[in-house]
């Protein structure tokens, strides 16, 4: 009923294993939300971007001082936490930011799950 007020990035849903593969292609910036505590333990996606939910909002705005370059409202980027529930808020967020391809992974164990490469911090 309401179809006209979807953003064209919702309309689109990648698998967690689609979202590996893309990121081995290169074709795909994957962050992870989490804290740093949590990376310690259980590591991260192997050349991810790390951008806690907290910090987000700074380094993913090109307008922002603490912009980090490596995340682009104009290329995919894909979200993931511990279980999704961060990663899905971080989408949203990006969304209103201005960023037109958001994907949530889901949470680390979906990463790891998909085939996806542990990098250990």
């Amino acid at each position: 009923m309401f179809g006209f007020m979807k953003s064209p990035a919702q309309d689109i849903r990648l698998t967690p294993a689609q979202i590996v593969e893309q990121h081995r292609q290169g074709a795909i910036t994957v962050v992870d939300v989490r804290d740093i505590s949590e990376l310690k333990a259980s590591g991260t996606a192997s050349g991810g971007v790390h951008a806690p939910l907290m910090l987000l909002q700074a380094k993913a705005d090109p307008q922002h001082p603490e912009h980090d370059k490596r995340l682009n409202p104009n290329e995919p980027i894909a979200l993931f936490c511990a279980s999704g529930a961060r990663s899905g808020m971080a989408a949203a967020m990006l969304q209103r930011l201005g960023y037109k391809q958001v994907h949530n992974v889901g949470g680390f164990g979906d990463w790891v799950r998909a085939g996806g490469q542990v990098a250990r911090v």
